[in-house]
């Protein structure tokens, strides 16, 4: 399943460099090409000759020891790679990439990366759970990358818990299940620009209008779209879940905010779903100050924000567009009228005071709507769950546009 997939090995100092050896021949067993790179303390633990003579390419130590005078080495690997696997992934290295320094060849080059870039920590089960360590997962993983867990077990340190470096064979399993999905996913390569979360609409420094919405649907989609192999950028209203690895986050706090974030990137986009909850109101004036509390009643005055999805609608040219719809009553009466009025493609409509399907849920109920008046219903699901319909439905339409245009 590896075959000709290139893989970047950054492997840093700690006892469980020895698995870092054993994960580099099997990889390279499934037909993946592999280099390597090792920290100064990784190669006290294991020569760098071992690594070459495993993956049969040159290893990489020091960010000054450029190997190929035509390419700058860091550069050039960071391009290189289909996927970044750093294992062992030390406290001291996660920190450094938590933070952004670049003082070896491990840091500088996964700085430069665009590639997924997969981080298997390894150290003692204090250490694991320390706040710092866990600060800085949160801050790498919101960045956008994805951390194979460490295992439970004897540690070398005399401990017994978390905090051993998952086995080569689970590693390697799990590389292979993310490139196979990745080849056989027909949103694979497409763009996709998903809305998430609430907006703010603010009144005064200190107050805002806003909703429920807490983007748990959005990020599922976005986690699952990332899985079929899309490039999926997640404009997001503020949340407080960690965006999905491997995702092009944006962050976002107005109505008008999304609407120039999505309008930006729109052009470049293959499909766009509209998760959001966008205020359909905001202040007509905004204070600088706090508003001080006074003598009876007081007058807000609002007026209309811009509707996304219907501006969107009217702009787009191959685009697929997908629409949400949260209502409390009429529900396929006001998801047909959005799916007509937005010049949408599908909307997504649930009853939001249906138990189970509100916001702030991990599970929804969902009925999907087509321009060509079929509607698919959905029982209670997890939204990860809901998520893989939706894509599911989004792959029949591109299915069916890709055969209307050759036909």
């Amino acid at each position: 399943m590896l075959k000709e997939k290139k893989i970047l090995l950054c492997v840093t100092g700690g006892i469980a460099v020895y698995k870092a050896a054993a994960l580099t021949s099997k990889l390279v067993q499934t037909g993946a090409h592999v280099k390597v790179i090792l920290s100064e303390s990784a190669a006290k633990f294991v020569t760098p000759l071992t690594f070459q003579a495993l993956s049969r390419n040159a290893v990489y130590t020091d960010t000054f020891d450029e190997k190929n005078p035509q390419v700058i080495a860091h550069i050039d690997l960071a391009d290189w790679a289909d996927l970044i696997l750093v294992a062992p992934a030390t406290a001291n290295t996660i920190a450094k990439l938590a933070n952004g320094i670049a003082d070896n060849m491990i840091t500088t080059t996964l700085l430069a990366a665009t590639a997924p870039v997969w981080i298997a920590p390894a150290m003692n089960v204090h250490m694991y759970d320390h706040p710092a360590v866990k600060r800085n997962i949160t801050l790498l993983y919101e960045d956008g990358c994805r951390f194979i867990e460490p295992g439970e077990g004897y540690l070398a340190c005399g401990y017994v818990g978390k905090g051993r470096l998952e086995e080569p064979e689970k590693i390697v399993k799990l590389v292979q299940e993310y490139f196979a999905a990745e080849d056989r996913s027909p949103l694979q390569g497409k763009t996709i620009i998903i809305t998430a979360g609430p907006t703010r609409e603010r009144i005064d420094p200190v107050r805002f209008i806003s909703n429920h919405s807490t983007g748990k649907m959005g990020y599922a989609l976005a986690q699952e779209a990332i899985k079929q192999g899309a490039r999926v950028q997640l404009i997001s209203g503020p949340v407080q879940i960690p965006a999905p690895a491997g995702v092009e986050l944006i962050k976002v706090e107005s109505a008008e905010e999304m609407y120039q974030a999505a309008m930006e990137r729109f052009d470049q986009a293959d499909i766009v779903i509209g998760t959001a909850a966008v205020a359909d109101y905001r202040p007509k004036t905004s204070f600088d100050y706090k508003i001080k509390k006074q003598a009876g009643e007081t007058v807000l005055e609002l007026e209309r924000t811009k509707d996304i999805l219907m501006e969107l609608g009217q702009r787009k040219s191959r685009q697929l567009l997908v629409g949400f719809a949260a209502e409390t009553n009429n529900v396929e009466e006001y998801a047909q009228r959005k799916l007509l009025n937005k010049n949408a493609d599908m909307i997504v409509a649930n009853n939001v005071k249906q138990q189970g399907a509100g916001f702030g849920t991990d599970t929804n109920i969902v009925t999907i709507f087509k321009r060509d008046g079929t509607k698919k219903q959905l029982p209670l699901m997890t939204k990860l769950a809901v998520a893989e319909q939706i894509l599911e439905e989004i792959t029949s339409l591109l299915k069916d546009l890709g055969n209307h245009e050759n036909s």
